[in-house]
């Protein structure tokens, strides 16, 4: 979906009044929090950010789905309830997902049907770092960050009583979701209290669930499910309080969220999954301080997670995931020229899975880290930024009886991470951004201990405990201008591993004890090992914003898009599993005074570089408008907003998605929504 009014925030109500207002706020450059404590203007790093009514106009029902489109990131997809961000083609454990700053502490990069337990009801702004951000958070974001911010613990002072209420209804799902949000505070104490909720119907599609390759090995047409996607729908709520007391000088407060959600399976009509978090948060920041250190950062979020696979009513498989973690970050006085941070994280989670198909022992992984970061303003025009971490982090896993964990022993690692980056302002509107990096993520525990059947993803997975840690090497450049409401950049991306850490199918067959067995046998499941083997990751985007008419209050901007990526296994050339296609986009956006309106094309293209054990995706056209109206009554800010999706009821199926042959995206379908503001 297009972005309309990119900056039209409903915190800024008095922006929505005229059509020049609107203008001026496209122009501005929110700064960028995530991976950023010295606070510039500028990264070398590509970033997005998405708020205010263009995050409005993006949010579905999962953080992956919300995203998907934007340059650089796509979705994995396990029907309409499940979906994670992939970043320039990599995902799972490459991708650190974050909340307020902090780990989310799930098990969604476990597993492709595991979904995020993050609604983007909640979130009022999210962050994307695309690239390398090891250094600020850990080798599992060696492909990017994702951070959702709520201001569940206000960081500002708040006077008065606001709040924000949302609906919308709609969709290929029926999607019936609702949220509220109130804040109150006299200036130094602030209350923030949240709920939401979302209820979906099975999902219309334009054809047949299965693609025409799956059907040709499955039943006859006519008893295909054709229409709806049988089990794909489901429901999620929550809800948070919070506190804090804020000064001229820092902040200090507290919170406790809680996240509950049921949804179905749809790679198996029969399992249904339950998933519960709790999460309690502390947060602070001090700054103006004298001596050695400006600021003093901290953040702690201690979790409790749990999913349930629920089979004909039967519990087959429980997952928990138990921890927290904490970071800390401190400014030091300049020297010099030079402005930099130090910071330590640390943080201890058990993971479990119990029951008869468990896939992995119950495992503790405890870490610490110390990083750096330094930047240097060279001169008016050149500003370079360099940092570097060291992390220790050690897995102890424990059998529980299971005969097939038996023999998984303790491993530990330390990984480190260097980066470099600058940006050199060639003119007033143009300017030039690099960065390198070389960058280790340790195993995961489930790439070295999985053993075991996962009848949600119909698959039968095996670790290897003797993998070593992953090395990257990877670099961006980009340019970059903005003069106006005209802005934009165009970059490529290049990552060399030397032993990337892949789940790839074999081709054999594995029954529920883990014996090989013909592919026609009741209980077979494919099998699917993480192996390391050498890649390469590059590829190209651009993104461009221009005002192409400006007249009498009247103002429309053409929005172009496109990114490319190609990932192949460096010794053999063959590509590897999962790789987005190329993408191009193009649409144009309206305003005047309280109207908008937009429109937009996505042309994703056939994938056809896939493993020999993988299939491939057909190209397709998705045309999507919007429209918008910004009104007050009774002191309330008011936004009401129609958005047309997929409209020419395109069959839509992901090359991210392991289910990509079994189910499709979403029909044509209309959403309306309004959102208040007081």
């Amino acid at each position: 979906m297009t972005p309309l009014a990119l900056a039209l925030a409903l915190a800024q109500p008095a922006q929505a009044q005229t059509a020049a207002a609107g203008a001026q706020a496209a122009t501005l450059s929110p700064i960028v929090i995530t991976g950023n404590p010295l606070g510039s203007d500028t990264l070398a790093s590509p970033s997005t950010i998405i708020d205010g009514e263009s995050l409005d106009l993006r949010r579905a029902g999962t953080l992956g789905e919300t995203l998907n489109g934007l340059p650089g990131v796509s979705t994995t997809t396990y029907g309409p309830m499940v979906g994670r961000p992939v970043i320039r083609g990599m995902d799972g454990d490459r991708i650190r997902l974050l909340q307020n700053g902090v780990g989310t502490l799930d098990a969604s990069s476990l597993s492709y049907d595991h979904a995020v337990p993050q609604d983007p009801l909640s979130t009022s702004r999210i962050e994307i770092l695309r690239g390398p951000a090891a250094l600020m958070y850990g080798g599992n974001a060696i492909g990017g960050v994702v951070n959702t911010i709520d201001n569940r613990i206000p960081v500002d002072p708040i006077d008065g009583v606001h709040g924000d209420v949302m609906g919308n209804y709609g969709g290929a799902n029926k999607d019936r979701d609702g949220a509220v949000q109130l804040e109150a505070g006299n200036g130094k104490f602030a209350l923030h209290a949240d709920v939401f909720g979302r209820k979906t119907s099975e999902l219309r599609i334009p054809g047949y669930a299965r693609s025409t390759q799956q059907r040709s090995v499955d039943a006859p047409d006519d008893e295909q499910p054709r229409r709806r996607l049988p089990n794909s729908d489901g429901r999620t709520d929550g809800g948070a309080v919070g506190m804090s007391w804020t000064g001229d000088s820092g902040y200090a407060g507290l919170s406790y969220s809680g996240y509950d959600s049921d949804y179905g399976s749809v790679a198996e009509d029969s399992v249904r999954i339950k998933m519960r978090q709790e999460r309690f948060g502390l947060a602070g920041e001090i700054r103006d301080l004298e001596g050695p250190f400006k600021s003093i950062k901290g953040n702690f979020a201690y979790t409790d997670y749990e999913h349930k696979e629920i089979d004909d009513g039967e519990t087959g498989t429980i997952f928990k995931n138990r921890g927290y973690e904490a970071r800390l970050e401190a400014r030091h006085a300049d020297i010099g020229p030079l402005q930099g941070a130090l910071g330590l994280q640390f943080g201890s989670t058990k993971f479990s899975a119990l029951g008869s198909e468990a896939v992995v022992p119950t495992t503790t992984t405890d870490s610490a880290a110390l990083f750096a970061l330094e930047e240097w303003a060279v001169n008016d025009r050149f500003k370079l930024s360099t940092g570097a971490r060291v992390e220790y982090s050690r897995l102890s896993p424990s059998a529980g009886g299971t005969e097939r964990f038996i023999g998984s022993e303790k491993r530990d690692f330390t990984a480190g991470s260097f980066s470099l980056g600058g940006v050199y302002k060639l003119t007033s509107i143009w300017s030039v951004a690099a960065n390198a990096a070389y960058t280790e993520r340790a195993p995961t525990f489930y790439e070295l201990y999985a053993n075991g059947p996962h009848e949600a993803t119909g698959q039968y997975l095996v670790g290897n405990s003797g993998l070593k840690k992953e090395r990257a090497y990877s670099s961006d450049l980009a340019l970059r201008f903005k003069d106006g409401p005209h802005q934009g950049s165009v970059g490529v991306f290049y990552s060399h591993f030397s032993n990337y850490l892949a789940e790839t199918n074999t081709g054999r067959f594995r029954n529920d004890d883990g014996d090989l067995v013909d592919a026609d046998t009741d209980d077979a499941l494919p099998e699917a090992v993480y192996t390391a083997v050498p890649a390469d990751f590059f590829g190209i985007e651009a993104e461009g914003r221009f005002r192409v008419l400006e007249r009498g209050g009247h103002t429309v901007d053409l929005n172009l898009s496109g990114d490319y990526t190609r990932a192949r296994n460096s010794d053999t050339g063959e590509p590897l599993p999962r790789i987005p296609p190329l993408r191009l986009n193009a649409g144009l956006d309206y305003n005047h005074g309280p109207w908008g309106a937009g429109v937009s094309v996505t042309r994703a293209f056939a994938q056809h570089r896939k493993p020999d054990n993988d299939t491939t995706t057909t190209a397709y056209y998705s045309l999507d408008a919007d429209a918008v109206y910004r009104f007050k009554m009774s002191g309330t800010q008011w936004q009401a907003y129609l958005r047309g999706i997929n409209l020419t009821n395109q069959t839509i199926r992901y090359a991210t998605s392991i289910l990509r042959d079994v189910a499709p995206q979403g029909g044509r379908s209309v959403m309306v929504g309004l959102r208040g503001h007081f």
